[in-house]
């Protein structure tokens, strides 16, 4: 049996292209005692992989793959073959093993920093794939942004930057639910007018249209009290000047560096942190593991009612993983990039 998989082919020199990546097939290897066959049907495309694209990557995170190395992202798929008491044929499995058609899963399987140790899924009516999304790793890191590191209430006045990705989406209305003015930024208008016409947001603006200050300024002229970033660079510098005096950031991400060929100028202005007693905390989601029943009981809740929305778009078949890495890393999207590997979605 042979199998397909996305390999790193070269060190992307700037932005992300699609010959940087190459499909190499394989033989699969029998099974030893202890693991599981899964045959992947949905890959989740995510940002934070380009970071190990390079040959070095930040202190404390996981290590960049090497050269002919296959890529390694969460994924969805049904289990084909089982040596594990754990696992039986046709269950339905995450884990991390993603980029390629099938993937061998034992107990000592990698994590992505915590989050995606093989994992029995029951979709209870939700569309398989939202276990990558809403109900999945975007849940909880929306959820943990929310409830935990921020703790948002109804007197808050929050800025959510990447509002119309897959993290910010639920973040913008997870705070809504809570009573809070909720600001959102992207970058087209098209993406601000889904913010305020299908997610609700108080107020939207194209952080590409002026400079960041000035629409902060118009969209909350009393400040914030709360940032949630994904961005980092200039969105947190704005954040850091608009920041009210005992206000939060939580930090799960800074994509504006991710993909830009050189080093992001960081914020010039830290010291608002002591000038106005911020407390900024940054986390990943492997951090929180144990909130996923509470994250998918009230996102659970949001969705089946409509009061939460997710967006998504869906790209078809292996060889279309690098497309949808480069689109998404490009903001060409609205909430969750995927890719499917069923033939029958």
């Amino acid at each position: 049996m042979a199998n397909r998989q996305l390999c790193l082919a070269r060190r992307p020199e700037g932005a992300l292209r699609a010959d940087d990546f190459e499909i190499i097939e394989t033989p699969v290897r029998t099974l030893a005692d202890g693991e599981v066959l899964v045959r992947n049907t949905w890959l989740s495309i995510d940002p934070s992989l380009r970071i190990r694209l390079e040959a070095r990557t930040p202190d404390g995170y996981l290590p960049p793959l090497a050269i002919g190395e296959p890529l390694a992202g969460l994924a969805l798929g049904e289990v084909v073959e089982s040596r594990s008491p754990d696992f039986t044929v046709g269950e339905l499995v995450s884990h991390t093993q993603g980029y390629r058609d099938l993937a061998i899963l034992g107990g000592d399987a990698a994590t992505l920093g915590g989050y995606g140790a093989p994992t029995r899924i029951e979709p209870n009516g939700f569309p398989d794939r939202w276990f990558l999304g809403p109900l999945g790793s975007s849940g909880l890191t929306a959820y943990v942004g929310v409830t935990v590191i921020l703790d948002v209430d109804a007197e808050d006045t929050v800025w959510v930057s990447a509002a119309a990705g897959a993290v910010g989406s639920l973040v913008a209305q997870l705070a809504r639910q809570r009573g809070a003015t909720v600001i959102g930024s992207a970058g087209s208008p098209p993406k601000v007018e889904h913010l305020l016409s299908h997610l609700g947001l108080d107020a939207a603006f194209d952080h590409r249209a002026q400079p960041l200050a000035e629409s902060l300024a118009e969209s909350a002229p009393a400040g914030i009290t709360a940032y949630f970033d994904s961005v980092g660079g200039g969105h947190l510098t704005a954040a850091l000047d608009a920041m009210r005096t005992g206000g939060r950031i939580a930090v799960c991400g800074a994509i504006s560096g991710y993909d830009a060929g050189a080093p992001v100028p960081g914020p010039h202005n830290l010291f608002q942190l002591v000038a106005k007693s911020i407390r900024m905390e940054g986390y990943r989601a492997g951090s929180f593991n144990h909130l996923t029943p509470a994250m998918q009981e009230e996102l659970g809740d949001h969705l089946s009612a409509g009061r939460i929305r997710f967006d998504e778009r869906v790209f078809d078949g292996l060889t279309a993983a690098p497309e949808a890495m480069i689109a998404m890393l490009h903001g060409d999207h609205l909430g969750k990039t995927l890719v499917t590997l069923d033939e029958r979605n």
